[in-house]
């Protein structure tokens, strides 16, 4: 089967990494992103540059025509879609949860859980038989991450049960859905939540000894996606470094 694989949130951090690591197996990748054109076309660039076949779409995940259109777009671009890499996510300041901003809460909820879904639920009205889904949670959703991000890790726990009962919908279907949790790794999103050091500062405290890096997550997505992953659905693998 040929591969075409979305990858939201693909222009930076895992995203970006995941999207180049795919097209090393042979995927065709679009690389959906929000705001960073430039970054986005950096990371189709990178994937050229090797032989491989990728587009760039703008896309607003948390927008329901937007989901549409990305999927339509990746398909008229590089053929029927097979795979998604449920990727695009945010989070807010790091704090009490007591001072969250309200508008900060709803945005995280829009990105990380309404968005997923909105993708998710476009997966499943396209992907054949032998495709494949991989969301991207957090280790954070099992530690609760208190007195930074509650409603973060919270958010990301609905993405867990999503892939549970989304496996189980799917599996007669011959559709896997998996997801990862990363630990704490050294991406961009560090900086949103106001503690752009927070990777060396905090990373060194998993059993491991060192955060982690985008390119150790991508592995665990190409995995998940590759046929030798067959048997596996319903599983959230965790790349945490032991936390």
């Amino acid at each position: 089967m040929d591969r075409v694989t979305i990858v939201t949130g693909g222009s930076r951090g895992i995203g970006a990494a995941t999207a180049v690591r795919l097209a090393g197996d042979g995927h065709r990748v679009a690389v959906g992103y929000q705001r960073s054109a430039d970054a986005a076309a950096a990371v189709v660039a990178a994937v050229e540059s090797t032989g491989g076949t990728a587009v760039a779409v703008q896309v607003d995940t948390s927008a329901e025509d937007d989901v549409v259109r990305l999927f339509a777009t990746a398909a008229a671009a590089l053929g029927p879609v097979t795979g998604l890499v449920n990727n695009a996510g945010t989070t807010s300041a790091i704090g009490p949860f007591a001072d969250l901003d309200t508008a900060d809460l709803r945005r995280v909820v829009d990105v990380n859980i309404v968005g997923a879904f909105l993708c998710a639920r476009e997966a499943t009205r396209v992907l054949p038989r032998g495709g494949a889904i991989v969301n991207v949670s957090s280790g954070a959703a099992t530690l609760g991450s208190p007195g930074e991000y509650i409603h973060y890790a919270a958010s990301k726990a609905a993405l867990d049960t999503l892939t549970i009962g989304l496996s189980k919908e799917l599996g007669p279907a011959g559709i896997r859905v998996n997801g990862v949790a990363p630990g704490i790794i050294r991406t961009e999103i560090h900086a949103v939540s106001g503690d752009p050091d927070r990777a060396e500062r905090a990373g060194p405290g998993a059993p491991l000894g060192r955060p982690g890096e985008p390119s150790e997550v991508a592995e665990a997505i190409a995995w998940l996606l590759s046929p030798a992953a067959s048997y596996v659905t319903g599983t959230t693998l965790r790349v945490a470094g032991g936390r």
